[in-house]
């Protein structure tokens, strides 16, 4: 159990690094490789859905820019909570940045994570953030 969970763990945190990285140079196509379609979004009381690649709103880099001047996150966090062959949940929490480097939250969030055809990707993300 201890080498499937050592395993899981480094899988789980190598998709959310690249997916993280991918946010902050705002390349949507590599969200997307990090992500399993459908994916679901619960954030700011809203739920969406998104059915296929592609399907990722990239208005939001712009809305969070024009906002709180946004310019990029980070991980605090990341604790795998639960997990089984090809599923795992991922307790975690992100600072978000202005420009000048002052922080403007840092928010709770749950990742679920799923191995499909062999490859792990975000299929679920619940936050507290925006």
């Amino acid at each position: 159990m201890a080498d499937e969970r050592t395993e899981i763990e480094a899988a789980c945190r190598d998709v959310l690094d690249r997916f993280m990285a991918a946010l902050n140079a705002h390349d949507a196509d590599a969200m997307d490789a990090c992500m399993h379609f459908p994916h679901v979004r619960f954030a700011g009381g809203n739920i969406k859905v998104y059915e296929s690649a592609g399907s990722n709103p990239m208005d939001l880099f712009q809305r969070l820019r024009d906002e709180d001047d946004w310019r990029y996150s980070t991980w605090r966090e990341r604790e795998l909570v639960q997990f089984g062959g090809n599923k795992a949940h991922v307790a975690l929490s992100y600072t978000r940045f202005r420009g000048d480097g002052s922080v403007i939250g840092v928010y709770e969030s749950l990742y679920v994570l799923t191995r499909v055809e062999g490859n792990w990707g975000i299929q679920m993300r619940s936050s507290f953030g925006p």
